[in-house]
């Protein structure tokens, strides 16, 4: 009897891990937002955006973010002007000033929000810092004031520089007053540059923007405030800190359109008018300290 042969059985083998393809460098990665928009009415007058401070905006890219423009039609009557150059107000604290000509007038304001996250809703407050009342030479049908020769831009080893109204950018030294007293000219923004021996960051500075309403702190050689908005700046505030404070002592003393004058004052003391009037000099002195194991680094 021919015995029949029975087929083997190929060995089972061990089950492979399973591979994930590898990552496509030129795969590209999309995040969706939840983005909502408000049109918002406005009388005539300054305003100021605030959008105040979120401690986990750095690690969320700066949300949630808020951007300030006029309605897609465009208005001729609102102008904005951000103290950031690409129009952002992050979640750091950021800020906006709006003009509004001749109101009412709508403005649009865009809020961006990482989705999932309603505890990151932005803190947006507006604040009316002028009426149409209080704000000089604003009416559509007010003179414009005679056009002065174009003034150049500040030169680099300027201790300060401000955007004067009718002037443009000008310089000048610490302890020189920027501005010209009793022109009528206001101060729309200013910047101060860190003079040697001085960390950028330890000289500080803020505009004031109506009663007790302040921009956000910014660091030696970033600019306060705007450039050609009609926007006056009613007063500063300046802050020496960390070695700065140490070795040197800070004043500042300035004067506003119709006359009014205030200071000096010293160091993180806002320096403004009692009538909140445009401002239109002011003039920054640091002394080195000579008090005893205080050294003044030049």
């Amino acid at each position: 009897m021919a015995q029949v042969k029975q087929a083997q059985k190929p060995a089972a083998s061990a089950p492979q891990p399973a591979t994930e393809p590898a990552p496509n460098p030129n795969q590209t990665s999309v995040q969706e937002l939840k983005v909502s928009g408000h049109l918002m009415t406005l009388p005539a007058g300054l305003f100021c955006f605030v959008n105040e401070a979120n401690p986990g905006a750095n690690k969320n890219n700066g949300m949630p973010g808020v951007r300030i423009s006029p309605p897609p039609a465009g208005d001729n009557n609102v102008e904005i002007s951000g103290f950031r150059a690409d129009g952002w107000m992050n979640a750091d604290g950021d800020a906006a000033l709006v003009r509004i000509r001749k109101g009412p007038a709508q403005v649009l304001v865009t809020v961006y929000q990482l989705p999932n996250m309603p505890d990151a809703a932005p803190k947006l407050q507006v604040r009316q810092l002028l009426t149409a009342d209080d704000m000089p030479m604003t009416a559509a049908n007010a003179p414009a004031p005679a056009p002065a020769p174009e003034q150049p831009a500040a030169p680099e080893l300027m201790d300060l520089m401000a955007h004067i109204q009718t002037r443009g950018d000008v310089g000048t030294k610490f302890g020189t007053w920027l501005g010209e007293r009793g022109s009528q000219n206001w101060i729309e923004g200013f910047a101060l540059n860190a003079p040697e021996g001085i960390d950028p960051a330890d000289l500080s500075y803020q505009a004031v923007l109506g009663r007790g309403w302040l921009s956000p702190w910014v660091e030696a050689g970033q600019y306060c405030g705007s450039r050609g908005m009609a926007l006056p700046l009613l007063g500063l505030r300046i802050r020496l800190s960390g070695e700065a404070a140490e070795h040197y002592e800070l004043s500042c003393s300035a004067s506003f359109v119709g006359g009014t004058s205030a200071g000096p004052v010293g160091n993180d003391e806002t320096c403004e008018g009692d009538t909140l009037a445009p401002l239109e000099a002011f003039q920054v002195t640091l002394t080195p300290r000579t008090r005893k194991g205080a050294k003044a680094k030049r």
